[in-house]
């Protein structure tokens, strides 16, 4: 029921969730930038939405105040063992290196927990770049690029990498439109700007002057 009111809470919160890039095949230790709330529930919505097992690493304040999140793949900061054990077992294991949420720009100084987990559990370290952010619908819409799997001294400048080319996507995208290149994977589609939806087309009837609607 919990991971139901998740996805829902995604599904309906955000106008959906597009990615593009390649993804692990099995147990993977993914270190997405951490700039909007949703992150976290973006990440687990992609993952259940593949059939995938989830870990997601939280600070301990985080999970004091919402502990049932443990039962949907939540591990504290300081649970490393558990996270390796975890992608061992083919589980993507989330760690935000940057360690908090953090102002939207450019990856922040990251901590070393993404790297070490991956090392330990012999499995792919994948920068992920996250962008969830208002364009042309009245909701929010959550974007993420992966990258190639890196080594720990290389996260900082692939995430980097991957983020500036998200960045560079949305800025020449239109913004009434999907990315191009972006494959839909949650949510509702986006409907057609030059085709207005249901309601839109009926108001448009009752308001038209009687002229208007005669022709």
């Amino acid at each position: 029921m919990l991971r139901v009111s998740i996805r829902r809470s995604v599904r309906t919160g955000l106008g959906g969730v597009w990615m593009r890039g390649p993804l692990p095949a099995g147990g993977a230790v993914l270190a997405p930038n951490h700039h909007s709330w949703w992150d976290g529930y973006v990440m687990g919505e992609l993952t259940w939405g593949l059939g995938g097992d989830f870990r997601v690493l939280m600070t301990g304040w985080q999970l004091a105040h919402y502990p049932f999140l443990r039962r949907v793949g939540a591990l504290g900061a300081d649970e490393l063992r558990a996270a390796v054990r975890g992608a061992r077992a083919g589980a993507w294991v989330v760690v935000f290196p940057e360690g908090a949420l953090q102002p939207a720009g450019p990856p922040r100084e990251l901590r070393p927990g993404a790297g070490w987990i991956a090392r330990q559990a012999g499995v792919p370290l994948v920068p992920v770049a996250v962008r969830v952010g208002l364009r042309g619908r009245p909701r929010p819409e959550a974007y993420l690029r992966f990258g190639a799997p890196t080594t720990a001294g290389g996260l900082a400048e692939a995430l980097a990498r991957e983020l500036g080319a998200l960045d560079t996507d949305l800025a020449a995208g239109d913004p009434e439109r999907p990315l191009a290149g972006y494959l839909h994977v949650s949510g509702t589609p986006l409907p057609d700007p030059a085709r207005p939806d249901l309601p839109s087309r009926l108001l448009t009837r009752l308001t038209q002057p009687a002229t208007g609607r005669q022709r």
